[in-house]
């Protein structure tokens, strides 16, 4: 049943100043480490905005959207820019492309230099051919100026961040060393106001997703109910983007952990009787969110469904009842499969000690990925593994995100899942160790079942957490909601409607 009332929420205006606070936590941050260096106060930071992109060898341009870094620090959409920020006096310079005349016959007005430093709150605003001459009068230096280039390590792709490029480089004097690490640990902290947008990425998503649950039936198509959720976010959330491609998994499918890329394009036909496993999320002004409901398609959990859904659950709420400062990320990992691995024992799917589970790695058989990463501007946020931290080696383990000590102000994903992949199941069963872990008989009921994953954003808090989503979680919930009650719902109504049937 579709909601009457699709959405209460309406996009927030976005005050740039949250891109200024950003700027200005970043010279703090460069002046201290400088200081403690005893290098001098000198310099610019210079960071290149992203480029236009077209499809292969056509004219036809992919829609646009900011390199990262340059969002966080100037929060500009067009592209073609560059920025510098001058650490001594923290002034904050943008450089415009220089558009042609034709362009204001194909894609609209020319914006003069004064509408950039108006909209962006920047000092200064040049053109990109006059940046080589503009930052040499401004740094005040009779030598070649400095410029801190950023250029480091994505621990999750495993892919450099790019540092500027233009003509006549050879007349400045590079650092690609010291601004990448500072900048993003500035990143992992999140400020009120970045915490808005996340949490109202948040609202609009958690919306969403329980449009998708509403909307469910058997004989549609996956990519049918994606259509609904992206409708959704740009309709009444003012989304025009996504964080990332979304993961429409129903039957099987949830159990292929990154389903919904090109090869495996959202295009199943729901079953009656199916789980559901949806990954999806919205982003506001570079701001996302991850966000996974995993719920039955007829409306209605079966048995099976139930054991393993509330392993998850259980692994979901024992993980955010724990997150506190100080608290280690891999700590909240082994607790969740820990809790995972007890509710699989306790229905006999699995037999013998937890511990002896635990010490061969059987829980990383069930839930091969990390318990969650960083979210921010980007969906895997990066500064999970500063300088010095390793990645672990261990199965399940190596896939963590983050290995770190939580502190106030990060914002990270809490998502345990449970997953039957025979990839996975067939050689644990095969190996002499983990083999005796397996019950036959209980087992070969959930081999072709697919998957289970529960996904919450949270921000960690001086004594606790915050979840930042609002999506129906418990087994009631989720079947009181797909049968017509509001969101969020009462006792009430969940008693009517057991009583009383859906309408």
């Amino acid at each position: 049943m579709a909601s009457c009332t699709p959405s209460s929420l309406s996009p927030p205006e976005v005050p740039m100043e949250l891109h200024a606070r950003n700027r200005e936590k970043l010279v703090r941050a460069l002046r201290d480490h400088l200081a403690a260096s005893s290098r001098p106060i000198r310099g610019f930071f210079f960071v290149q905005g992203g480029e236009e992109q077209t499809r292969y060898c056509t004219d036809h341009v992919e829609l646009f959207r900011q390199e990262s870094y340059f969002a966080y620090l100037f929060g500009v959409r067009e592209p073609g820019f560059y920025g510098a920020i001058d650490i001594a006096s923290g002034n904050a310079l943008l450089f415009a492309p220089r558009l042609p005349a034709d362009y204001a016959v194909w894609l609209g007005e020319i914006k003069p230099l004064s509408y950039f430093k108006e909209r962006y709150l920047v000092d200064l605003v040049f053109y990109v051919d006059e940046m080589v001459q503009v930052l040499h009068d401004h740094s005040g230096e009779s030598g070649k100026p400095l410029l801190f280039l950023l250029y480091g390590l994505n621990t999750d792709s495993n892919k450099h961040s790019k540092p500027a490029a233009f003509e006549e480089m050879e007349k400045f004097e590079t650092d690609v060393s010291t601004l990448h690490p500072i900048l993003t640990e500035c990143r992992v902290f999140k400020s009120e106001m970045e915490l808005a947008l996340i949490q109202y990425a948040n609202d609009v998503s958690s919306e969403a997703h329980i449009e998708v649950m509403r909307n469910a039936r058997e004989g549609m198509k996956e990519y049918q109910l994606e259509s609904i959720f992206l409708h959704h976010i740009y309709m009444y959330g003012g989304c025009r983007h996504c964080s990332y491609t979304c993961i429409c998994a129903t039957g099987e499918n949830s159990s292929v952990l990154h389903y919904g890329h090109a090869a495996a394009p959202n295009d199943r036909t729901l079953k009656d009787g199916d789980m559901a496993l949806f990954d999806m999320g919205a982003e506001y002004h570079f701001y996302g969110s991850d966000i996974t409901c995993s719920f039955p398609v007829n409306g209605k959990f079966t048995k099976e469904q139930i054991v393993v859904y509330s392993a998850v659950l259980n692994a979901h709420n024992a993980v955010i009842m724990s997150m506190r400062p100080g608290v280690n990320w891999i700590d909240m990992h082994k607790l969740a499969e820990e809790t995972i691995l007890e509710s699989l024992a306790r229905e006999g799917i699995i037999l013998g000690e937890i511990e002896d589970m635990m010490a061969v790695r059987l829980g990383a058989v069930f839930m091969p990925h990390g318990l969650g990463h960083f979210l921010g501007i980007d969906t895997h946020d990066p500064g999970g593994y500063a300088k010095g931290m390793e990645r672990p080696k261990e199965p399940g383990l190596g896939a963590l995100r983050t290995i770190r000590t939580l502190q106030e102000g990060m914002v990270i994903t809490v998502e345990p899942g449970c997953y039957f992949i025979d990839a996975l199941l067939v050689p644990a069963m095969e190996d002499p160790v983990s083999s005796k872990f397996f019950s036959c008989k209980e087992f070969g009921r959930y081999r072709n079942f697919g998957g289970v994953r529960i996904e919450s954003d949270v921000y960690v808090t001086a004594e606790g957490c915050k979840n930042l989503t609002n999506v129906p979680r418990e087994v009631r919930e989720i079947e009181a909601v797909m049968a017509g009650a509001p969101w969020p719902i009462s006792c009430s109504s969940i008693k009517s409607r057991t009583e009383n049937g859906p309408s």
